[in-house]
Parts: C-alpha cells; sequence; structure tokens
C-alpha cells in the first residue's frame, strides 16, 4: 500500500475533515491557503485564453507501485519513499488553442529546424516556436479545446519557457514525482479513484471508450486533488530522462528526485496513458517512455525537432512550484538538429 501524503493528512485534521472515504483513499486535501498555495487562473497576455491553475500540497509519498500491485512493470521498483515540494499543477492537459498561441507569438526557431520563419535569427536564449509540420498537425482529430498532440519533448519544454516569459512566473514540465505524487492525490491504490478498472470510464478516455481518438479536455471526473484527464486522454511529457533503473538509485527520504535532461532525444519519461491505451497504462505508477519510432515517417534527415509523425496520443500540462528546485531554475531544452 503506498502511503497518504503527510503534509495532506495534516492539512486535513487542521481543516477538521472527517467525512468517510472509499477503502485505501484519502479524501482531497482541503485548506490550501495553510500552506500558501490557493487555486488561480492565469490568463494569456494579449488573449482571452487561461489556465485553470490547482494547488497540489507538498508531502511524502511512495514513488513507485507495490510489488503486488496487478500489472505492474519491473520499472515501476522499486518503490522508495520520497517527497515533494507544494505546487501548482494544469487542471487540464495544454490544448490546442493554448499551443496555437505560443506558434504564433514565439520568436522563431533560429534555423534549428526546417522551413523556419527567421533563419537567421541567432539570439540562443529566446524562446523559440514550433516550425511548420508536414500534414495535419491535428492528425484529423481537431483543435481547439482538444488536448495538443504530436508534439516533441523539446517543443514542450520551448511552450513552458514561452509561457514563463510572457507570465512572468516560473512554469515547466512536472517532474516524474510531482506528476505521480498528484495523481494519486493522497490514495494508496491502483488509480487515484480506487483499484476496480470497471469505474475508469468515469475518470478517463482510453481505447475501450475513446472512439479512437482524443477527446476535449475536461469531459471526465478529475482525481481527488481537482486535476482531469490525468488517466488517460493524451499521455503526458515529464521532465525527467527515462531510466529504467531509476529507483533503485533514490534514497529513501530523497526531496524531488528528478533525472535531469540532456542533449539526447531519447527517452524521456512519459506518464498516464492515452486514449489509444488499456487501462494498465492508466495507473499512477504506469511508466512509458519516448522513443524514435514516434517520429519514423518523418523524412527529415536528421529528424525534425519539434514534431512527431506518429505520436497522435502523447501531450503534456505545466506546473509551477511555490518554492523552485535550484537544480530546475532556467532549465530549458538542450535538444538541436544535431542531438543525438
Amino acid at each position: 500500500m503506498r502511503l497518504i501524503p503527510v503534509l495532506a493528512l495534516v492539512v486535513m485534521a487542521l481543516a477538521g475533515l472527517g467525512a468517510a472515504s472509499l477503502p485505501g483513499q484519502a479524501p482531497p486535501a482541503a485548506g490550501p491557503a495553510q500552506i500558501g498555495l490557493q487555486p488561480y487562473v492565469e490568463t494569456i497576455p494579449g488573449t482571452e485564453l487561461t489556465i485553470e491553475m490547482v494547488p497540489i500540497p507538498g508531502g511524502s509519498f511512495l514513488l513507485g507501485s507495490p510489488e503486488d500491485e496487478a500489472d505492474r512493470s519491473p520499472d515501476e521498483g522499486p518503490p522508495v519513499q520520497v517527497s515533494v515540494g507544494p505546487f501548482w499543477m494544469a487542471k487540464h492537459e495544454v490544448t490546442w488553442d493554448l499551443y496555437d498561441a505560443f506558434r504564433h507569438t514565439g520568436k522563431a526557431d533560429s534555423g534549428k529546424d526546417f522551413d523556419t520563419d527567421d533563419p537567421e535569427s541567432s539570439d540562443v536564449d529566446a524562446v523559440t516556436r514550433p516550425t511548420k509540420r508536414y500534414g495535419d498537425e491535428s492528425f484529423g482529430f481537431g483543435k481547439g479545446q482538444q488536448p495538443v498532440i504530436g508534439m516533441s519533448y523539446h517543443a514542450a519544454m520551448e511552450f513552458t519557457r514561452w509561457l514563463s516569459s510572457v507570465t512572468g512566473k516560473a512554469y515547466r514540465l512536472p517532474t516524474e514525482a510531482e506528476w505521480e505524487y498528484a495523481c494519486q492525490a493522497g490514495t494508496t491504490t491502483a488509480y487515484s479513484f480506487g483499484d476496480d478498472e470497471s469505474a475508469l470510464d468515469d475518470y478517463g478516455w482510453y481505447a475501450d471508450n475513446s472512439d479512437f481518438q482524443p477527446q476535449p479536455v475536461g469531459e471526465k471526473e478529475p482525481n481527488p486533488w481537482g486535476v482531469h484527464d490525468l488517466h488517460g486522454n493524451v499521455a503526458e511529457f515529464c521532465l525527467d530522462h527515462y531510466d529504467a533503473e531509476a529507483y533503485a538509485a533514490v534514497d529513501a527520504g530523497a526531496e524531488g528526485p528528478v533525472v535531469l535532461p540532456t542533449e539526447k532525444r531519447y527517452p524521456h519519461v512519459v506518464r498516464g496513458g492515452s486514449w489509444d491505451d488499456d487501462p494498465p497504462m492508466l495507473r499512477c505508477a504506469a511508466r512509458y517512455q519516448s522513443s524514435p519510432k514516434w517520429s519514423k515517417r518523418d523524412p527529415q534527415q536528421p529528424k525534425g525537432i519539434w514534431w512527431h509523425t506518429d505520436a497522435s496520443y502523447v501531450g503534456f500540462r505545466v506546473v509551477r512550484a511555490l518554492e523552485e528546485d535550484e537544480r530546475l531554475k532556467g532549465l530549458r531544452s538542450q535538444i538541436t538538429r544535431d542531438s543525438p
């Protein structure tokens, strides 16, 4: 059984919560103001677009799945007790509306990819924007409030840099530990709603109910901390490089474990499962990794760094730490066209 986050229990006790909860599931953390966090809505300057940010109380939890959890994979262990600081997580996955705002207002990509708008730009500190891609970038699924899909890890990282630059707040991708902690939301079960995958229809889009495509964000029930679509819809990039043995290298009690990214294109951690996956991949502890196969139909040599031609099931969401880890301050993608 996973351990319920310590700070979440403290907050609940202070709030005097006595409501019954499902077996293996703690009530949602209450009273975020007591730990310095309030929900807020970020409005993108110059637009009417917004991002709802949900407070996630910091605490301690068991990263990885218990050895007796059904359908677990070896890379989900050994489970290790770790802690994360308080942060905000976007209530929804990044949508095409938001991503297109980035594409239309960011600076050109300095010639690192094909078909740039400003190939002579040389400002290495400028936020860059995606180049045009081949064919329908939405894979025929539409845009608007649909989750953005098919972008690369580099593109997701650049989106967060752009968002930080236009809002003045430090947004980024969640670390793998933050993502699992937020998904678990104080529960001790395989999914945030329990162990019974038959309840999944109420909480996520997956292979059996998605009509073979992603769906507009926020249509399913949120997890106990108010975050939608952590189970399914689109799989979500995390900040970390993927390492199958990562948990074995984490000391018990470690604060904010993360496998920092490098210039390598692959593999990066992807979490949550997608509209194209079966229930086991939608478990809180399930891990997946990005792959060169995601761009196998890209005719460029070397392959482009912004889009995947074969990853219509991958997206991302953003987070913002209450107090940023020194290791993560100013972190940006190091990937270029020359990256292996």
